[in-house]
C-alpha cells in the first residue's frame, strides 16, 4: 500500500496499551496500524480489535522484551502463571541478577508480579540466566551436551523465544563446570559444619571405551538426624591402576575436601585388598584420626560379599541353568509345545502361579525366580522329555536335585539384598541379624551330603568368613546402637555361631563398645564442663589449647584417664545407662535416627557415637543395582567427555538432585 499521503491519527480514544507501540495511520477510508519498531502494516480499523496487535509485539524481534507482560491478557496470565518467567521468585535476598538459577529456591509468587498500581510486572528476559537454567537441566537429567548444537532443540528454542541466543556445546560445558564449581562450594560449607564424622563410600565405575572412575561417597548424619549421601569426587583412574595408586587417589581426594579429619571408615568392595585401607589409615592414624586404632575403618560392602558368594553359585551351576534355560525356551517355542506342557501340568496336578520365563542373566535375581519357577514344574519337564521327541534337554534326578540347593541359596539372598535395599538410605544397624543368618545358614550348607554342593558351600563360606573377620565388629556395635536390641542380638546369635567360645567373642564385642564410647566421651564438649579449659573441636578431637604437640598428647591421655576415674567414683555413663534400661518395644514404625534425635539429652556422648556409627554405608549399593551383574558404567553420551567435564556433571548432577529431594 503506498504511504506517501497517509497521515497519522491522533485519538484520545485510542485506550489500549498496545498503541504506546504502533501508529494509527489513516489513507481515504482505510486505518492502518504500523509497527514503530519493524514497521510491518496491520489492520487498525475500529472493528479489528487489538489483539493482532498485541499477538505482534510479543512476537517482534526487532523490539526489547521490556514490557511484554502488559501486552498479555488477563486470561493468559492465570493460564500460564505455572510457566512465566516473571512468576518465578527467587527466595534469596542477596541473589544477584546474573547468578544461575537455583532450581530449589524457585517458587511461584503472584503477588510479587504486581507493581504499586496493581498491574503486572515486568517479564526481563535475561540471556545469562537462561543459559544457565539450559545447562543445569542437562545436568539434572543427564542429557548430552551435544543436544544444544541438534537442529530439532535449535529450532525448537528459537520458536519458543527468539531472543534467546544459541550456545554451542563449548559454551554450555563451560556453564556447566561454573555451576559445579559453585555447587563444590555450598557442600564444602556443609560438610565444614557437620556434627559428626563421615563414612566414604569408593566404588570404580566403568565406560564403554574401557575407561575407569573412582567415584567418592561421603556419607552422614546430619545436624537433623537424617542420613545423608554426597557424590564427592568422580577421577579417572589407570585401569591397571595398582593399591599404591588407588589410596593416592582417595587420599588426594580427602585433602581437597579437608575432610581427612573428618574421616570415620572407608567401605570398600569385599574384592579389594586390605592394602588400600591399610595405607589410607596409617597416613591417617599418623595424625591420630581413627577410632579404636582403626578397628572400624576398613568396612567391606555386605551386598558386594553375598554378590561375590552368587557368582560362585551361578558359575558352579552355569551348566545345570543353560539346561533349565533352554528346556523352557523349548516350551515357549510354539502353541502347540505350550499346550502340551500345560496338558502336562494339569494331569500331574500341578496348579503353580509362576509362570515360566527366561531370565536376564545380567540379573541374578531373575535367574533364581526362573530357576523356582522351574522346579514347580520338575515333574513335568521331565513328562514331557519322555513324550517329546523334540525336547532334548534333560536334566537327571541328582540335577534336579541340585538346582533345588543352589536355588535355596539363592533365595536367602535375594530376600536379604532386599533388606538391604528396601531403603535408600539404610542405617548401619539393620545388617547384623541378616548377616548371622547367612553365616548360619553357610555353616549349614557345608554338611550338605553333596560332596559338589558341600564343596561350593565351603568356597563361598570362606569368602564370608575373610568379610565377617573384618566386619563383624562394626556390624555389632552397630546392632548394640538399636535400643531395641542392645548387646541382647548379639548375646542370641553368638552362641549358635561360635558354640563353646561364644562368651569370649561376645566380651570382645563389649570391650569394643566402651573402647569406642571412651574415645567419644574424649572428643565430646559435653564430657568437661571447666571453663577454665578452652576446647578446640573443630577437627572432631577434643584437646587443650596447646602449641605443642606432644603436651597435647599427654593432656588427652589425662582426659581419658579423668573420664575412667570419675566413672569409677559413682557416676553412670551414658553407656552405662542405656545398656541397663528395658529394651524399647518392637513395631514397625520404628525409626532409630529419631529415636537417637529425640534421647540425645539423655545420652549425648553415646548419642555422637550412634550419629557416626549409624551413618556407616555397610551396603554402598543402590537399590537399582542389587542384582546387577554388571558393575557401575557411565552413561554413553557423558563417556566421550573429559575427565574434568565428567566429574563436574556427575557430581553436581548429584548434589542438585539431593537439595531438589530435600
Amino acid at each position: 500500500m503506498d504511504m506517501s499521503d497517509a497521515v497519522i491519527v491522533k485519538s484520545s480514544r485510542l485506550k489500549s496499551v498496545v498503541w504506546n507501540d504502533f501508529d494509527r495511520v489513516k489513507k481515504g477510508d482505510t486505518c492502518v496500524a504500523v509497527c514503530r519498531h519493524c514497521k510491518k502494516k496491520l489492520s487498525g480499523s475500529s472493528t479489528s480489535g487489538t489483539s493482532h496487535l498485541r499477538n505482534h509485539l510479543i512476537r517482534c524481534q526487532r523490539r526489547s522484551s521490556h514490557g511484554i507482560s502488559q501486552y498479555i491478557t488477563g486470561r493468559e496470565k492465570r493460564k500460564d502463571t505455572a510457566v512465566t518467567v516473571a512468576n518465578f521468585n527467587f527466595n534469596n535476598k542477596e541473589h544477584k541478577k546474573h547468578d544461575p538459577l537455583n532450581l530449589v529456591n524457585v517458587k511461584m509468587d503472584q503477588e510479587q508480579l504486581k507493581d504499586e498500581n496493581g498491574n503486572a510486572g515486568s517479564c526481563n528476559f535475561d540471556q545469562r540466566r537462561s543459559r544457565f537454567d539450559l545447562a543445569r537441566m542437562i545436568i539434572l537429567h543427564g542429557y548430552p551436551l551435544a543436544m544444544v548444537e541438534q537442529v530439532g532443540f535449535r529450532v525448537f528454542v528459537k520458536n519458543l523465544q527468539p531472543l534467546f541466543e544459541l550456545v554451542t556445546m563449548n559454551r554450555v560445558e563451560a556453564d556447566c563446570i561454573e555451576i559445579y564449581e559453585k555447587e563444590k562450594q555450598k557442600v564444602n560449607e556443609l560438610l565444614d559444619k557437620l556434627p559428626g564424622k563421615i563414612s566414604l563410600g569408593a566404588d570404580v565405575w566403568t565406560t564403554l571405551n574401557g575407561s575407569e572412575y573412582l567415584c567418592l561417597t561421603a556419607n552422614y548424619i546430619d545436624e537433623s538426624w537424617l542420613l545423608r549421601r554426597r557424590i564427592l569426587n568422580f577421577v579417572a583412574i589407570d585401569p591397571s591402576h595398582t593399591e599404591d595408586m588407588l589410596s593416592d587417589s582417595i587420599m588426594t581426594c580427602l585433602m581437597d575436601w579437608d575432610i581427612d579429619r573428618k574421616l570415620f571408615s572407608i567401605v570398600l568392595d569385599s574384592t579389594t585388598t586390605n592394602d588400600v585401607a591399610i595405607r589410607i589409615g596409617m597416613r591417617l592414624s599418623q595424625n591420630r584420626f581413627l577410632y579404636c586404632n582403626g578397628q572400624l575403618f576398613d568396612i567391606r560392602c555386605a551386598a558386594n560379599v553375598l554378590h561375590v558368594m552368587v557368582q560362585h553359585a551361578l558359575v558352579a551351576l552355569s551348566e545345570l541353568i543353560s539346561k533349565v534355560r533352554e528346556s523352557i525356551r523349548y516350551v515357549r517355542s510354539s502353541q502347540t509345545v505350550q499346550e502340551k506342557f500345560d496338558g502336562m501340568a494339569k494331569e500331574v496336578g500341578i496348579r503353580s502361579q509362576k509362570s515360566l520365563t527366561v531370565d536376564n542373566p545380567s540379573q541374578w535375581n531373575t535367574t533364581h525366580s526362573m530357576l523356582e519357577a522351574a522346579l514347580e514344574f520338575k515333574d513335568v519337564f521331565v513328562l514331557l522329555q519322555e513324550n517329546d521327541d523334540g525336547c532334548t534337554v534333560s536334566l537327571s534326578d541328582v540335577e534336579w536335585d541340585r538346582v533345588s540347593a543352589i536355588t535355596s541359596y539363592l533365595k536367602l539372598f535375594v530376600e536379604v539384598t532386599n533388606v538391604f535395599t528396601k531403603s535408600k538410605y539404610p542405617t548401619a544397624n539393620i545388617y547384623f541379624p541378616e548377616l548371622c543368618d547367612v553365616k548360619l545358614h553357610l555353616i549349614e550348607w557345608c554338611n550338605n551330603s553333596d560332596e559338589y554342593i558341600s564343596s561350593l558351600a565351603l568356597r563361598m563360606r570362606s569368602k564370608f568368613d575373610d568379610y565377617w573377620e573384618k566386619c563383624s565388629l562394626g556390624l555389632a556395635v552397630a546392632a548394640m546402637l538399636d535400643p531395641r536390641f542392645k548387646m541382647k542380638l548379639v548375646e542370641y546369635y553368638y552362641p549358635q555361631i561360635y558354640g563353646s567360645t561364644s562368651s569370649t567373642r561376645i566380651n570382645e564385642v563389649l570391650e569394643g563398645v566402651k573402647a569406642l564410647y571412651n574415645e567419644h566421651s574424649i572428643c565430646s564438649p559435653l564430657a568437661f564442663h571447666d571453663e577454665g579449659m578452652p576446647l578446640q573441636v573443630g577437627s572432631g578431637r577434643l584437646c587443650l589449647s596447646s602449641s605443642g604437640k606432644d603436651s597435647r598428647d599427654r593432656l588427652m591421655g589425662f582426659d581419658k584417664f579423668l573420664n575412667e576415674t570419675s566413672q569409677g567414683e559413682g557416676m553412670k555413663s551414658d553407656l552405662d545407662k542405656y545398656l541397663e534400661e528395658p529394651l524399647f518395644p518392637r513395631n514397625v514404625d520404628f525409626n532409630i535416627l529419631n529415636w537417637w534425635k529425640v534421647h540425645t539429652p539423655r545420652y549425648p556422648v553415646l548419642s555422637m557415637m550412634a550419629r557416626n556409627v549409624l551413618g556407616i554405608p555397610m551396603s554402598k549399593v543402590p537399590p537399582e543395582l542389587a542384582f546387577n551383574t554388571d558393575g557401575r558404567v557411565l552413561d554413553r553420551d557423558w563417556s566421550s567427555l573429559n575427565p574434568a567435564t565428567i566429574q563436574a556433571l556427575v557430581c553436581s548432577q548429584d548434589w542438585i538432585r539431593n537439595e531438589l529431594e530435600n
